[in-house]
């Protein structure tokens, strides 16, 4: 494989939940328009200046699959039921073996999610960088993490609690997207 350019940042997408608030798996969900979810996020990723894109699917996977767009790579997080962690993890050691420093992660109930948003969080990647999105000041996606913390992210994360506790103790960036959308997850239909 060829060296990666510099500045090479991978995009991720965590869709494996079975999404029981949702009422079903948010993989599945479309707008009312009939787009998948998972291919707004997707284009939102590399429209914001990812290299490539992966998707983490889990329940309903086969069904899921058929919506993920031509040229989005598509992961198996086998444990999907153990939580968010699972899918994360999964995400994170696909991409090792990859070329990029950096991965910025969201989560497929954010179909709203513009790319300015992405391109604002990933503007410091870098293999050191640690980034979060704040909507007037609260927490959100995207997340960028670099590459020298993906192994320590993965060994840290376990059920439905991602990677906001190693965002926290390693005093990551924050990075105000207030003004580009309200950064809402959906969580019900």
């Amino acid at each position: 494989m060829p060296a990666a350019p510099l500045g090479t940042v991978s995009g991720l997408v965590l869709a494996a939940g079975a999404g029981r608030r949702f009422g079903g798996p948010k993989a599945l969900a479309r707008t009312r328009a009939g787009t998948p979810w998972i291919a707004l996020v997707a284009r939102a990723l590399v429209e914001g200046g990812c290299h490539d894109v992966t998707v983490v699917l889990g329940a309903e996977a086969d069904a899921a699959t058929a919506l993920v767009p031509t040229g989005v790579s598509v992961v198996r997080a086998e444990d999907w039921a153990t939580g968010v962690a699972a899918s994360l993890r999964a995400g994170l050691e696909a991409l090792a073996s990859g070329p990029s420093h950096s991965v910025v992660v969201l989560p497929v109930d954010t179909p709203d999610v513009p790319a300015s948003a992405v391109t604002r969080v990933a503007r410091g990647a870098r293999r050191d960088a640690l980034a979060q999105a704040t909507y007037e000041g609260a927490p959100g996606h995207p997340v960028l993490l670099g590459r020298d913390h993906w192994a320590p992210v993965a060994a840290s994360i376990r059920g439905d609690i991602g990677a906001r506790p190693y965002l926290i103790a390693q005093d990551a960036q924050l990075v105000e997207c207030g003004d580009l959308w309200s950064g809402v997850d959906h969580d019900t239909r």
